[in-house]
């Protein structure tokens, strides 16, 4: 890949991340503070508002791949389900054992299950060995 498209795919996962992210953190402070849930909860409320908009957008913009494939959506599952397992894990050691606030929890999932998350999806979910157009699909 060139610099270019490196750079190209880089923002555009930074992009989707962030406006996921946004959507994430929206949604889990909403369920805590409106829905008055509990931590893990409402986090993973978030969670699950966040990951539809993050395949859509990472299969088409940032990977330049089809929606439809299902061994690349379960692969993205996956990773999805390693960053939601890290993600949960790090709000439940630093609300409920270390005793930070919610709000103050979310710093470090937004920044570290990111980059987790991009490294598995390039290599891995959309990576050019895990591609496999379905029957009447063609590339992006």
């Amino acid at each position: 890949m060139s610099a270019v498209g490196a750079a190209r795919q880089g923002g555009s996962f930074a992009l989707i991340g962030v406006i996921a992210t946004g959507v994430h953190v929206v949604a889990a402070l909403a369920a805590r503070t409106g829905l008055q849930l509990e931590p893990l909860t409402a986090n993973f409320v978030g969670y699950a508002c966040a990951v539809g908009f993050s395949y859509v957008g990472n299969a088409r913009l940032t990977f330049g791949r089809p929606m439809r494939n299902m061994g690349q959506f379960i692969r993205f599952l996956v990773v999805s389900l390693v960053g939601l397992a890290l993600n949960q894990s790090i709000v439940h050691l630093l609300v409920d054992i270390a005793g930070w606030p919610f709000w103050l929890a979310l710093g470090p999932v937004v920044v570290l299950v990111p980059l987790l998350s991009f490294v598995l999806l390039k290599v891995w979910a959309f990576g050019e060995r895990g591609f496999r157009a379905e029957p009447g699909q063609g590339g992006a």
